[in-house]
């Protein structure tokens, strides 16, 4: 299996934790195979929302998920 990693973000209720607001409004930002393109694209959508401190960017290892013992 390829390592697979999602970027995503939204407004949070607390800019310390990752509780979204309305899950409805998430933004995927993209799939990607690797995860130097992965934070690539979530430094993007961080810089892009700097002002913003109640929005979050997050990197999710997608592959660490759908099968624990591939690892990094």
């Amino acid at each position: 299996m390829s390592k697979m990693h999602l970027v995503f973000g939204g407004r949070v209720k607390d800019p310390r934790t990752l509780e979204f607001e309305d899950l409805s409004t998430i933004e995927v930002v993209g799939f990607y195979a690797d995860y130097e393109s992965a934070e690539k694209a979530w430094r993007a959508a961080a810089q892009r929302t700097v002002d913003d401190a109640e929005m979050r960017f997050v990197v999710a290892h997608l592959h660490k998920l759908l099968d624990p013992d591939l690892g990094e």
